[in-house]
Formats: C-alpha cells, structure tokens, sequence
C-alpha cells in the first residue's frame, strides 16, 4: 500500500525531444539474448544528479547489489557537461548517497558509513584525496544541506536512544539483551523501524570551520526538508506541530533561525492549511515559499498535490487550483519568474514549469518518457533523471529547447538484450470510464499468434504505471508472456475523481478497470484466454486477491505482501490512519471492513495461489499471508505459502530477489502455461 498523482491538456509549451531512447527495434537488430532473472544483477540504478555551481560538472550515485556477496552498493559519479568518461568519486563496494556540492563547487559531500559505523556527513575535494567525514553523531545523520555560503550546514539528526547516549559518556559496551519496548505513541510502529519511541528528529547546525553544533528546534515532533533561505539566515522545513501528529497528516511549513541558539524557541509557521504542506522552496529573493499542498482533507491520501506559494506574512496561492494532476518537487528558475515542478500525468512523468504568479503550466520535458529527480537551473542548464521503455533511468541536460543524455551506464548492457515492445493502450471499462494500459509484448511478437498474459497490477493503490523501464514486466514478456499494466481507478495520474473512486470501495471499480485490460488484449489478439495470469505486490496483491475471489478466468496467480481480513491489520500495521479515516473504526463500523475484505470470500477461490511476503514487513504484515494461505489449504485449494526471514515490505536480499522471480515464472509456467515445471523447491 501507499500513495502519490496527475491528466488533462496543457499548454505545448516546451515538448522535446530526447537525444537517446532505446528503440525496440534497435535492440532487437543488434540483441544477442532475451532478459534473464540475473540480469537484475547487472542492471545498474542510477539517481540523484547534482550540477555544479559553475555548471561545469553533474555528480550522481549509481547503485546495485551483489548476488555472490548479498549486499548493495551505491558510489558517486561525476561527469562533465560536456560529456565524456565518467569519474567515480567514492570507492567500490560501499554504500553512499545524498551527494551535495559545496556552494563554491569544490567540496562533494554525502551521506555514507564505514562498517557498522551510523551514516555521517562526509565531503571529498573534487580534485582528488579521500573523503573525510565532518559529522560524529552516536545516532548517525538522516540528511543535510549547505548554507549558501558554504560555512554551515543544516543535519537532520534524530533523537539518539537512552543506552547509545549511555556508551557514549562512559565508553562502556550497551547491554547485550535489549531492553523491551515502552509504547506511548498511537502511532507506534513502522515498516523498515519496528516500534517507535518518542525519539524525534530535529535539526541542527553545524559550522564547518569549528565543528560546533548547535540544535535549532526541538519538541515532540519529527522536523525534515531543510531549506536555506538565500541570505543564510533562516531555515524552512517541514513539521506537523498538531497536538497529536500521529493522528493526522496536517504537516505544515515552518521558519526558524539558522542562528537559534535555543533550541525551544519561537519559530514562525508559514503555511497553515488543515492537509497536509512539503517540500519548501525559497524564492531567489527570499520573499516567498514555494510548497507541495495537499487542500481536500475529506479526500485523504486520494488528493490532489497542489503548487501553493507562500509570500512573507500572506495567505498561500494555489497556483495550481485548476490543474487536476499531482505535482512534485517545486523549485524556483534563477531568475525567480518561474517554478518547475514534477508533474504526473496519464502514463507520463514530465518536468513542467508555471510563472511564479500565476498563470499557463508549461511542459519542459514531456512525452513517452518518466522524469524523476531534477536539479535547480544553473546558467540555462537543468539535470534530470530519465527513464524511457527500454531505457532505466540515466541522467540527461535539458538546455532550452533540446534535452541530451549525459550518462550511459547500462548501455554496454543493453545492447545484447532484445527487450519486448511497449505500447500504451486506451479502452472503456465495463460503465463505459475510459481506462489506459501499458502492454509489454514478448520479444519476436507475431502477429495472429496469441500468447500467454499477465495482468500484472500496480502498488498504491495512489500510484500509476508510466513510460519507464520495468524489468519485471521485461523479464515476463522475455518469457513468452504479454503483460498488461493497467491504471485502474485508483491510480493516480488521471484526477482526483478518478482516484478517489475506490473510496470505501476496494476491488469495487478498480477490478472492473483490470478485467476490461484483459479483455481488450485478448480482443486485440494478443492474449490467450485460457493461458491468464494475474498479480501484484502490496495493493497489487490486494486487488489481485479479489480478482481471485471474483473470477475463474486464472490460471494462475501471485500475491506478493498483501491484505486479505482487513480488520487484522487494525493495530497491528502502520496505517492506522488511514485505516480510521476511510472505514472508520471497526467495532463501530465493522462492517465495511467485512465486505471490503477478500477472506470472506476465499472459498470462492479456484486460482493455484502462490502468496509471498517478508517476515518483518509492517506495511502490510504478513499475517495477511498466513492467513490466506491457511484458510486455502483447509478448503483443499492449491496454495504456496513463501516468507523471506528478515525481509520489510520490499525485499532487498539479492538471493531473495532471485528466488521470488525465478518463483514467479515456475508458478506461472506450470498453471498459467501448462508446463510440468518444478518449483524451486522440487527436483528436477
């Protein structure tokens, strides 16, 4: 489970063209192989980019992990604007993030640990030597930021726990056996955490040339997103400062003194909208805030992200008001007349722009394409993040009116794999609501020839499948499969009506959606309708397991981290929120729960179910999964029950990785194809 946005016609503005793209038919001219489970291995991640003051440099991490040593790793890159060989700047084999130029462009600092050692604040000269860290927190950092000037910095530092404190001052080893949990929060656990404490995360400054810190706010609240305002001499950020933040998602924006020397002293709150308020910007002039905000309490988590400014002592504008899309990520051009900002739309995730006052969204990079993380403008030069159908994300420039690729990290790798076409589909769902799909086809499609399909089905459920490389829907079409990747209702990227109409209604219209996707490959000729496959990992799951109750039309089916008897999540997961708000509480409201939830309707189930999940996950627990798998294997259904040891709500075990695919495929080609396949388990 979980959330983010955006569709409708803008203004062309700046549509361009991107200078790389890895074209199917390219691939397949030059392809020596289809796509493999280990090929997870060899594709690498690459995030963050970060341009230099001068413009001169963009620095960025690449990350993967090592099937033979089970561990990731990330390092920084840097690479000229002007193209070329790309330096790394950290060594192989460790994990770092959250590279940061110092203003003057001479320093690179990040995020990274030694060992077992918490994650510091390191900076390395970008001429060479080796990085040395600037931070020696017990409790490690979480995130930074550089004054303007170079001379501070802003940590994001949580509280540190009572026997690390302890080990510091008398240099004394904690005790072996852990102490046991004291829960005074209500909301008291935490996928990736465990349980909570009243430990908060606040913000600190740091001077670089003394190396003092001083703590600038405090409280019973978690403070995040730092910004410097342009002079230096004040910090936003991010904070919900209610009487009881667990119980609400009213964050807001807040000002504080970068030179606060008491810690519980007054801060200014800038924004002061119920839902919730992020991501501040400063203007060049200092003048205003630009900030993500959230207007329709009532919609919760189904709402649209609006651009909102905040001009000192005013009410905040929404700039975005008649823009029914999700909008991320603003930040003010140099020159202070324009705000990009992320924007999510109908399959697409562009970078747009809008005047700082008001007025026409323009797209800047836009099309078949997904924009993710960005940089601030320097000199007419922007850095972005770009994954494409046949190409995981790389970092390209945009300059005006063209967009280039900078970085060429897989494209060594590429170029021996034949990828499968990608083409987005649009068709009507059974009340006549327009519905858009990708379809992934097998490497080689011919066509008059049906093939097996997966109806492979999306987290959120606020979420939207796009125009960026999906190596799991690569990996099933290399395998003969056609895959369908709808956005049902639900989804975000189409409105906030189109959202929230599963209100209250999980498995309601969003099934609906799923089954016209089906029903439109198999009438395209695509699909074989008695080879279907279907699932989904957490909401993919979840949709997946009333599909299973609602239909026969599969074969075959994977659940991956899902909920089956809602009302044994309340407690017991992390939503607890969301939970309440949308179906209320269940000893007053029980019995939304009980329609809503597929258990109570499992012996319909004819579907051979393999139901995976990872121990620890608390997103979406896996009692889910146990449950399921018990109450069909009492009524005699076929069913697999896998749990990773150790594992959250994503797994991140390399082997684990492997082994979920490889199960994947074996149940879909022994139930979905009809082949006699041993699962990983059996003999062969």
């Amino acid at each position: 489970m979980r959330r983010p946005i955006a569709a409708c016609t803008f203004a062309a503005g700046m549509l361009l063209t991107s200078m790389s793209g890895i074209a199917a038919d390219s691939n397949e001219a030059a392809a020596a192989r289809a796509l493999t489970v280990d090929d997870q291995f060899k594709i690498l991640d690459v995030g963050d980019p970060q341009i230099s003051p001068d413009g001169r440099w963009v620095a960025y991490t690449v990350s993967g992990s090592d099937l033979e040593k089970e561990e990731s790793f990330s390092r920084v890159w840097m690479i000229s604007t002007t193209g070329g060989t790309a330096i790394p700047m950290t060594d192989k084999g460790k994990s770092v993030s959250r590279p940061r130029w110092s203003p003057d462009g001479k320093y690179l600092a990040f995020l990274g640990s030694r060992g077992e050692d918490k994650t510091q604040v390191w900076t390395l000269f970008r001429e060479g030597g080796d990085a040395v860290p600037v931070t020696e927190f017990t409790q490690g950092v979480k995130s930074f930021e550089w004054s303007p000037d170079g001379t501070r910095m802003v940590l994001v530092i949580q509280d540190p726990k009572p026997e690390d404190q302890k080990k510091e001052e008398d240099g004394k080893e904690k005790k072996k056996t852990a102490p046991p949990w004291v829960i005074t929060r209500t909301q008291f656990k935490t996928d990736y955490v465990g349980y909570l404490d009243s430990r908060r995360t606040h913000l600190f400054v740091l001077d670089m040339d003394s190396k003092k810190t001083t703590q600038i706010t405090s409280g019973d609240f978690d403070d995040s997103e730092p910004a410097w305002s342009p002079d230096g001499d004040m910090i936003a950020f991010t904070s919900n400062r209610t009487d009881d933040p667990d119980t609400n998602y009213n964050t807001d924006i807040w000002v504080v003194a970068a030179n606060n020397e008491d810690k519980d002293g007054e801060l200014l709150q800038i924004t002061t909208n119920p839902g919730p308020d992020a991501s501040p910007a400063w203007s060049p002039d200092g003048a205003s805030i630009a900030c993500v905000s959230v207007t329709d309490t009532d919609a919760m988590l189904y709402a649209t992200n609006h651009l909102a400014v905040v001009a000192e002592g005013g009410e905040a504008t929404l700039l975005t008001a008649e823009l029914d899309r999700n909008v991320s990520n603003p930040r003010f051009s140099t020159d202070g007349e324009w705000i990009f900002f992320g924007l999510e739309d109908s399959g697409e995730q562009s970078l747009a722009r809008i005047p700082a006052d008001g007025g026409k969204v323009e797209l800047v990079i836009g099309g078949q394409r997904s924009v993710g993380s960005f940089t601030r403008e320097v000199k007419g030069v922007m850095a972005a993040l770009i994954s494409e159908p046949h190409l995981p994300p790389e970092v390209f420039l945009w300059k005006g009116m063209l967009v280039e690729q900078l970085t060429h990290t897989n494209d060594e790798f590429l170029a021996g794999i034949t990828l499968g076409a990608v083409e987005k589909v649009r068709f009507n769902s059974q009340d006549g609501t327009p519905i858009e799909a990708f379809v992934v086809k097998p490497p080689g499609f011919e066509p008059g020839t049906r093939y097996p399909a997966f109806l492979r089905i999306h987290g959120g459920p606020q979420s939207q499948y796009d125009y960026s490389f999906h190596f799991g829907a690569q990996l099933f079409a290399a395998n003969g499969y056609v895959v369908v990747m709808p956005n049902p209702r639900g989804s975000t990227g189409y409105g906030q009506d189109f959202c929230h109409a599963i209100w209250r209604d999980w498995g309601g219209p969003d099934f609906e959606d799923v089954m016209a996707a089906v029903d439109h490959v198999i009438e395209q000729g695509w699909a074989d309708p008695d080879r279907l496959g279907v699932g989904g990992w957490s909401y993919g799951g979840i949709l997946t397991n009333h599909v299973i109750t609602k239909t026969d039309r599969f074969k075959g089916a994977y659940t991956g981290a899902s909920a089956t008897l809602y009302v044994a999540n309340y407690g017991h997961d992390m939503y607890q929120r969301w939970w309440v708000q949308e179906l209320g509480l269940p000893w007053r409201d029980r019995q939304i729960w009980e329609d809503l939830s597929p258990f109570n309707k499992v012996e319909e189930i004819v579907t051979p179910v393999l139901i995976v999940g990872g121990e620890k996950d608390w997103n979406v627990p896996i009692i889910n999964s146990e449950q399921l798998y018990q109450a069909l294997r009492h009524l005699g259904k076929t069913a697999e029950l896998v749990v990773y040891p150790g594992e959250f709500h994503g797994l991140s075990t390399p082997s684990y990785n492997k082994d979920v695919f490889e199960r994947f495929l074996a149940w879909f080609d022994r139930y979905v194809k009809g082949n006699e396949t041993p699962s990983p388990d059996e003999p062969s």
